[in-house]
């Protein structure tokens, strides 16, 4: 399922430089850029916590962005970059790419896994242990995924979970070559320990 691409509000920021970007801060504004697609620069602003709230709302570097800029034709991007404070922890710039829709671009995707309940070895009381909750991938601007998808059934105790046993939507790909691991069926504490006893014992 392609992820709806939401608006995001910004602000053409007047002056440029380290005095323009304080300026902005100090009048509730982060102070960012969009650059890219051959075009010029833009200098932008955005409402301090408004930006907060879409940072907090989670995967705002994973998402394609319609981005509206008074006085411009709107524009698809994404997040490239978003510098906090070292101490606050809190926003200070950030940097948009513009692009196409059918741009190829690298994100960061959620995985979401499927059926426990038809996983024999989680019926065990084995543990799923996810090794990556976000895989990235190249995707087609214009049809980025909301998530990918493991599903659980048939999944014993031992089982691992590779970047090849997931079905991608079309024209998605990793950017890592090898077959990665995304997550394992790991054997309950008790029954590993057993299993231990009984190797020791043979």
């Amino acid at each position: 399922m392609a992820r709806e691409i939401t608006d995001l509000l910004a602000e053409v920021r007047t002056g440029t430089g380290k005095g323009a970007a304080r300026q902005a801060r100090r009048d509730g504004y982060v102070p960012g850029i969009i650059y890219g697609d051959g075009s010029e620069p833009v200098a932008i602003k955005m409402k301090f916590n408004y930006l907060l709230t879409k940072l907090r709302q989670g995967r705002f570097l994973q998402s394609l962005f319609n981005l509206k800029v008074e006085g411009q034709p709107d524009v698809h991007v994404v997040c490239r970059g978003v510098q906090r404070d070292v101490v606050k922890d809190m926003p200070t710039h950030v940097d948009f790419m513009r692009i196409h829709d059918d741009s190829r671009i690298e994100l960061f995707i959620h995985v979401t896994f499927i059926n426990h309940e038809a996983s024999p070895g989680l019926k065990r009381g084995g543990t799923l242990t996810v090794v990556r909750s976000e895989v990235e991938l190249e995707v087609t601007a214009a049809d980025i995924p909301d998530h990918i998808t493991v599903d659980l059934t048939g999944k014993k105790i031992g089982d691992v979970i590779h970047i090849d046993d997931v079905e991608l939507p079309a024209g998605v790909k990793p950017t890592i070559a090898r077959n990665f691991v995304i997550a394992n069926v790991a054997a309950p504490a008790g029954l590993a320990a057993a299993e231990e006893e009984e190797e020791a014992s043979a």
